[in-house]
């Protein structure tokens, strides 16, 4: 960004200002949660206000009362840098295109995967010696848009062009090039397929072979009115009757 354009240009940077409210505000509510609580967790951590050590994720804390641990993991992505950026712009794209398509008007059940991913992730990080979570949620977002999206066509650094299912595949192979370690990127795209099978593979199956449990990932009533997207009985049945006419 310009500073110098910005500063002698009063009306430009009102515009910019009001551009980047825009954005930020267009964003859907729980894609935008998780952004300002990862933004300002690591602001909180850059001018020592908390140390990332009070964040990591460490069962034996967490067991022995540190509970917030559980979702402060999550919300950490390090320090001020490019690899920060590159990790909120995938959180942010992917979430919001999961939270703006296949679950617009389904709050609940996107808090739900999220829920779901975290408790996942978090019962296998307790086995490794991994601390901070977030990307490996991130994964899951991009693994589950992924299959959602199998005609979507992408391209990575502007010659490798690939189909959607592929991304996290391939965001595993650039962790692979620059050295990074991907054991969080296997765990977030496991949790991933396993979601993505639970809620978009067995309800079919089971409609088929017309099992009693049609579905396993249906968000409690609690979670739904939290979510306000809770229909009583009567406006179901109403639904229903509508819907039969």
């Amino acid at each position: 960004m310009d500073f110098g354009g910005a500063m002698n240009n009063g009306g430009d940077n009102a515009v910019h200002h009001v551009d980047l409210v825009s954005w930020y505000m267009d964003i859907p509510p729980v894609s935008r949660y998780y952004l300002t609580g990862a933004f300002l967790t690591t602001a909180a951590c850059a001018v020592d206000i908390i140390s990332p050590f009070s964040l990591y994720f460490n069962w034996e804390l967490v067991v022995g009362g540190q509970v917030w641990r559980l979702l402060t993991s999550y919300l950490f992505f390090g320090v001020f840098s490019i690899d920060f950026l590159f990790h909120m712009y995938f959180l942010v794209r992917y979430s919001r295109l999961l939270e703006d398509g296949e679950f617009r008007g389904r709050t609940a059940n996107y808090v739900l995967m999220l829920l779901f991913g975290i408790v996942c992730i978090s019962v296998v990080a307790s086995y490794l010696n991994v601390h901070f979570l977030g990307s490996a949620l991130t994964f899951m977002m991009a693994y589950v848009w992924g299959r959602l999206n199998e005609s979507v066509r992408m391209s990575f650094l502007g010659f490798l062009t690939f189909n959607a299912p592929y991304l996290p595949w391939v965001m595993l192979g650039f962790s692979v090039l620059i050295g990074n370690s991907i054991t969080m990127d296997i765990i977030g795209i496991c949790v991933g397929h396993m979601y993505y099978f639970l809620e978009f593979v067995y309800p079919v199956v089971a409609d088929i072979r017309d099992w009693r449990m049609k579905r396993v990932m249906e968000p409690p009533m609690v979670l739904q009115w939290m979510c306000g997207t809770f229909q009583g009985i009567e406006q179901v049945n109403l639904q229903a009757h509508e819907h039969a006419d």
